[in-house]
């Protein structure tokens, strides 16, 4: 049973990575051109509120995967929604 309880860390683990990791393009885009004037506001704000709604559900059931990308992407989500709110 541990070994496809690996497998299944393994599989969220990836995944995390690549949904995290795919918010840095952005990040770096929102930071080098100072606007986010394509960004919705509203969207980003639903979005954050998924994110930080997950690391609950990660922490309650013990998920690193779930707790570590979530919280790194909820990092890289606020910097491009405080950005929204800068760069008006």
């Amino acid at each position: 049973m541990e070994h496809g309880s690996n497998f299944i860390n393994f599989i969220g683990t990836v995944a995390g990575a690549f949904t995290t990791v795919s918010f840095l393009p952005q990040v770096i885009r929102v930071w080098k051109t100072r606007s986010t004037r394509d960004l919705s506001l509203v969207m980003f704000l639903l979005f954050v509120a998924g994110l930080i709604l997950w690391l609950i559900y990660g922490v309650l059931v013990h998920s690193w995967p779930v707790i570590i990308a979530n919280c790194v992407t909820l990092v890289l989500a606020l910097i491009i929604l405080t950005f929204k709110l800068i760069y008006k």
